[in-house]
C-alpha cells in the first residue's frame, strides 16, 4: 500500500534550495517516488495550522519511503538542507482497506 512523506518547509536560501531540489528530486525518482504536490497554494480550512509550503511524495510502500529516507543518493541533499531550508517532514502510511 502506497506510503506518503510530508513535509511543511520554509525556504531559507533561494538559490541554495534549487541544489536541494535537484538532488532531492533524482533520489525519490531513483526510490519509486513521485510529487503529488510541491509548492503549490496552501489554503487553512481548519484549526490553527500555518504551514509554509507543503510537498507530498508518494511512495510504493512504507519501506521503499524510508529507504529513501535513509540512502546515500538522498543524503547528498541532505548536505544542503539547513541552508536550503528548515520543514517538519512526517511518513504516513496509504489506507489500509
Amino acid at each position: 500500500m502506497p506510503a506518503y512523506v510530508i513535509s511543511d518547509v520554509t525556504i531559507r536560501d533561494a538559490e541554495v534550495i534549487e541544489i536541494y531540489r535537484t538532488r532531492a528530486a533524482a533520489s525519490i525518482a531513483q526510490h519509486g517516488g513521485r510529487y503529488l504536490a510541491r509548492g503549490g497554494e496552501v489554503e487553512a480550512l481548519e484549526g490553527n495550522w500555518k504551514p509554509g509550503q507543503l510537498i507530498v511524495v508518494e511512495f510504493p510502500d512504507m519501506d521503499s519511503a524510508r529507504r529513501w529516507y535513509r540512502s546515500a543518493e538522498y543524503a547528498a541533499a541532505l548536505e544542503v538542507r539547513d541552508t536550503a531550508l528548515s520543514r517538519n517532514l512526517i511518513l504516513v502510511d496509504g489506507i489500509r482497506l
